[in-house]
């Protein structure tokens, strides 16, 4: 059953970011939708789990996307793994913990990505640090957002319920 929903969540992300990449101007992706979810996976479920689920959703991002196939699974994976190591060892349940898990993840899966294709010799990114630092701020708002709901949502629902059994 957890399988069902990663997958589904790593769905409803690609889905949206390539339905409001449209919108986003600069040509660049302002968010990276799907490296929250792996993110969040991996601090929720641990290491191997975020390494699967970064893997899968990378290389499906990739299909979706021009460019090498690979290169995002590769990031994608490295960090879902590293960030669910982070999250076995550490206590990571606070708000500034996470800010930094999702900044941290996300500067160093577009390091990480850059770093690849300039490896390959598939492009040149001559200053990319302004966007990377614009991505890295705009998924950690997400992130932080996203974990808030969650986290919220289930107890939302168990009042609605509590209150609807104390009316009758």
């Amino acid at each position: 059953m957890r399988t069902v929903g990663v997958l589904t969540a790593i769905a409803l992300a690609l889905a949206l970011q390539t339905t409001l990449a449209r919108f986003w101007d600069g040509g660049g992706a302002a968010l990276d939708l799907v490296l929250v979810v792996v993110v969040y996976v991996a601090l929720t479920s641990g290491p191997v789990t975020g390494m699967l689920a970064g893997s899968a959703a990378g290389i499906v991002q990739d299909a979706l996307s021009i460019g090498v196939i690979g290169t995002g699974g590769l990031a994608k994976s490295v960090v879902g793994l590293v960030v669910g190591a982070i999250g076995q060892q550490f206590l990571v349940t606070a708000a500034l913990p996470r800010l930094v898990i999702f900044l941290g993840s996300s500067v160093a899966h577009a390091v990480m990505f850059i770093g690849i294709y300039v490896l390959l010799g598939l492009g040149s990114f001559p200053s990319p640090w302004a966007g990377i630092l614009i991505q890295a701020l705009g998924n950690t708002a997400v992130g932080m957002i996203a974990f808030s709901i969650v986290e919220v949502f289930p107890m939302v629902i168990d009042r609605s319920r509590l209150s609807r059994r104390t009316r009758y």
